[in-house]
């Protein structure tokens, strides 16, 4: 089983990116993605501030996010990393499978990853990470290398949205035209 502690949360500033985005594409009426919650179950509440403090997950979560955008289904997950490695035990089998079959159904699946360190976001196509998978799961690299992303896919910096992720979907539909 699964546990949760309050000693921080590793991913949060995007997650926080993410969020405002999304809003900023609602009230444009761009897109409508939601932030999928992860059911837990509190173990100890500190009675102070009456903040969880450990808990455990009910369930595998699937994916961050999901919605549309323009009609077409989306989900996504948001990961950070510090280095310019990113390893793939950050994307769970579970959640790799979910991807799989949402994209079988004609959605949308991808990664953001922030590479942190260098403040740079990059859109990591489902089927682009389903060739890492594969290659690791038939022994090689358990990590991806940011040399060995395809450049075009790194999102750049646009005055007043925090994460573009809309430009990486419209060039990731236009690669499957």
């Amino acid at each position: 089983m699964s546990t949760w502690n309050s000693r921080g949360l590793r991913g949060s500033t995007l997650e926080d990116m993410v969020n405002r985005t999304n809003e900023q594409y609602r009230e444009k009426g761009l897109a409508l993605i939601q932030k999928v919650p992860t059911p837990i179950t509190p173990i100890t509440i500190d009675k102070e501030s009456r903040h969880i403090t450990l808990a455990y997950f009910e369930q595998k979560s699937t994916v961050d996010y999901i919605g549309a955008v323009q009609g077409i289904p989306v989900c996504f997950d948001a990961k950070e990393c510090r280095t310019d490695t990113f390893p793939l035990a950050n994307v769970h089998p579970h959640q790799a499978a979910f991807m799989e079959d949402f994209e079988k159904q004609q959605g949308v699946a991808f990664l953001l990853i922030f590479y942190s360190d260098r403040d740079q976001l990059y859109y990591l196509r489902f089927r682009e990470l389903r060739k890492f998978l594969d290659r690791m799961d038939r022994g090689g690299l358990k990590r991806i290398h940011r040399e060995e992303l395809d450049a075009s896919f790194y999102l750049p910096r646009k005055p007043g949205i925090l994460v573009p992720y809309l430009d990486g979907i419209q060039k990731d539909l236009e690669e499957r035209a």
